[in-house]
């Protein structure tokens, strides 16, 4: 941690401390979340959602209550690595175990609980807040827990309702995925994990593509996606509503690239997060879901017409507004002549009366009540259908709004709507490939509205079948990007990483890419062969801004070994299959070792270790552990370290904070305790962090990560 982020540290808890001692309900402040006085009113606000009727007959009281409290905190342990069980494992027996029955000011600690609906119990929900994690060790200790698996992406800080959406889209490992509006990344993670459900496959064939038109945001979500090292994900900065038409190759010949799965998670007014985003409060207006009701159309919109028939899309937002929801759902199907899913069958929806309410609270019920002068600002798609028969066909009561007081989470709104048959004008659509066992729904008739070529619209006309509206010409902001050079087939710099680590011959060398066209290269990256495919195909069309995973990294003491370039902890667990030498199997201790000092002497190591390394020419190395099922006590999932050999010494080059990681999955305490009165009990946890420090240190400048500090995960547990 930096010196400015410990000053800014230690003038929180400063002001933090003052706010304990003045009185006036502090303690109950900090069971509450923390949040400074705000009136919790806007006589607007109910008297909007009244009138439409959002919420069941008598639990208004219910619905403003919950909305006054704070949100519970919510978190989900990554699910595609082989060590979530034991992360999990890891949670339950350890740090939820020491909570029981513990009190913190005569408060008994309430238990964090797992969402019920969420799979194989990997997501959970707390009401602790950030001030009463600091007055108990055992609290603080879990904080901390929770702080370093979120940085090294084992832990993902998000809402309960925003985990919906990507179990929805039914994904499968050979989708293509479209993430219209990723940023901040959350869900984007999911959809990652979901692609890598099998781990033997280090190259799923499908991808995820991340777009999102804010730059600066995108570099957010590359530090969500990176976290998951997956060599499937590419992030692009586009405008959503406009976001251009790829093309693939397939078997020599040019095809445009529908998805099978598109994200349309689109901005809104969010009005749903009330009990997070105080502010909602006073500046709620009807306005702003006005204002964005178009944009959120087109960007729908867009969704549909990239998407590949027999496809499936999941409109969502966190507004509870039925201008930014049922409206633009209706708008959709009216386009296209579709129906609602029913994949939300069950999930109760709560008929509404569709109008529209003004800045100053006059209501207008149809169309023809808007003022010529608001005619540009309210459209008509913000009004119900009027044809009753239309309107029950769209089945919109099959669309789900979360309540916040149903199953105390914020708000939010999700609809799934499955591609049936393509516009008139795409007259070459692929169909999805139907794989076995893969469940597909064919009860929607969404169509889309893509435009594939000149000639495609000229034969439109000729038919009289009205196209699209005209496509936009592409804006790019921001940085340029360094560009992303493929290795030639014959480039002289693989074949000595080739003999040096005796890959597979099914090593797909072509996917290998760098980030410079002149000069050394220093890293090399790896994509999936689909997403070399996109990458080659579209250049000039879109502006990536991250794609691939780090998998070696020059090291210029490394020439004289062979081999000048060295394995990366990033690219490891897809590198592995490959490789045929240069692996030592460790065991559990020696593993304790490796993470634990800088650079130890082979003599420290068992001597089954010794012995593999005796012959073993000095370099880069794969440092694998597995584990022993005879030892149930012992960590039972395998790890994958890159280390490099030394003439007498075995070291590790792994990120701190994966290596803290790994030594609380082996029972292994990195707590640092922050009190005076536990310096001396902690000794021997603040040399094992000094020598983590020492370790890092010693790598290559390139190698190491920025960890983020601690401010940066100050609201972890605060909503």
């Amino acid at each position: 941690m930096g010196r400015r982020a410990r000053d800014r540290r230690r003038q929180q808890q400063q002001r933090q401390e003052r706010g304990s001692d003045s009185g006036g309900g502090g303690d109950q402040a900090g069971w509450a979340g923390g949040y400074p006085e705000i009136v919790k009113e806007n006589e607007l606000f109910e008297r909007y959602y009244r009138e439409l009727g959002i919420v069941p007959d008598g639990e208004w009281g219910d619905f403003m209550a919950a909305l006054r409290e704070p949100l519970p905190a919510t978190l989900r342990i990554t699910g595609y690595r082989s060590h979530a069980r034991e992360i999990l494992h890891c949670l339950k027996e350890k740090y939820f175990k020491e909570l029981e029955d513990l009190e913190v000011d005569g408060q008994k600690v309430e238990m964090p609980q797992s969402l019920s609906w969420y799979p194989e119990e990997l997501a959970w929900h707390t009401n602790l807040s950030r001030k009463i994690l600091r007055k108990s060790p055992q609290l603080e200790k879990f904080h901390q827990f929770l702080v370093s698996e979120t940085e090294c992406g084992n832990i993902s800080r998000q809402e309960a309702v925003s985990m919906i959406p990507p179990l929805l889209l039914n994904v499968n490992p050979h989708h293509k995925i479209l993430d219209m509006c990723a940023a901040p990344g959350s869900k984007t993670a999911q959809l990652i994990e979901m692609l890598h459900a099998d781990m033997n496959d280090p190259f799923p064939k499908g991808f995820v593509i991340a777009n999102d038109v804010d730059n600066k945001r995108c570099y957010l979500l590359v530090h969500q996606a990176k976290r998951l090292n997956s060599p499937c994900i590419m992030v692009v900065n586009h405008d959503a509503s406009s976001i251009p038409n790829l093309q693939i190759d397939v078997d020599g010949r040019k095809e445009v690239l529908f998805y099978d799965r598109i994200l349309c998670d689109v901005p809104c007014s969010g009005d749903g997060t009330m009990r997070k985003n105080i502010d909602v409060w006073k500046k709620w207006t009807t306005q702003n879901s006005l204002q964005l009701h178009g944009l959120q159309l087109r960007i729908a919109t867009r969704g549909v017409e990239q998407l590949a028939e027999g496809g499936r899309m999941v409109y969502s937002t966190c507004s509870l507004n039925p201008i930014e929801n049922e409206a633009v759902i209706a708008s959709l199907l009216e386009k296209s002549q579709g129906e609602n899913s029913q994949e939300l069958t069950g999930w109760l929806i709560y008929i509404y009366s569709l109008k529209v309410m003004l800045k100053d609270g006059q209501w207008l019920e149809e169309w023809k009540d808007v003022p010529s002068n608001r005619q540009t600002q309210i459209r008509p798609t913000m009004f119900p259908v009027k044809d009753e028969e239309k309107l029950k066909a769209m089945n919109l009561e099959r669309c789900f709004r979360i309540l916040p007081h149903h199953q105390n989470t914020g708000g939010f709104f999700v609809a799934v709507l499955i591609k049936k048959s393509p516009m008139p004008w795409n007259k070459r659509q692929p169909k999805v490939i139907s794989f076995k066992g893969a469940e597909m729904l064919t009860f929607n008739n969404i169509s889309g509205l893509f435009l594939e070529s000149n000639s495609d619209t000229e034969q439109s006309k000729k038919e009289g079948v009205c196209g699209p509206p005209p496509s936009k010409k592409m804006k790019l902001f921001g940085f340029k990007e360094d560009p992303f050079v493929f290795l030639p087939e014959d480039d002289p710099l693989f074949l000595p990483i080739q003999k040096f680590y005796a890959l597979d011959p099914s090593f797909p060398k072509m996917n290998l890419l760098t980030r410079t066209q002149e000069g050394k290269k220093r890293q090399l990256y790896m994509v999936s062969k689909e997403l070399r495919n996109v990458l080659l195909n579209n250049s000039e069309k879109m502006k990536v801004i991250n794609t691939g995973i780090k998998v070696w990294s020059r090291n210029s003491d490394g020439e004289q070994f062979g081999c000048a370039f060295r394995l990366a902890q990033e690219g490891i667990y897809t590198l592995y299959p490959f490789i045929h030498e240069r692996i030592i199997n460790v065991c559990i201790e020696d593993v304790k070792i490796l993470l634990t000092q800088e650079n130890p002497f082979l003599s420290k190591f068992s001597s089954e270790t010794q012995k593999k390394v005796k012959d073993m020419a000095m370099g880069s190395i794969v440092l694998k552990y597995d584990p022993d099922p005879t030892k149930p006590d012992d960590l039972q999932c395998p790890i994958l370290l890159c280390g490099w050999q030394g003439k007498t010494s075995l070291r590790a080059f792994v990120p701190r904070n994966e290596r803290l990681h790994y030594l609380r999955m082996m029972g292994v305490e990195v707590f640092k305790a922050k009190r005076k009165d536990e310096e001396s009990e902690s000794k021997t946890e603040e040399e094992v962090q000094h020598r983590l420090a020492q370790t890092e240190e010693g790598m290559d400048v390139e190698d190491k990560e920025h960890d983020l500090s601690d401010d940066h995960f100050h609201r972890f547990l605060s909503g």
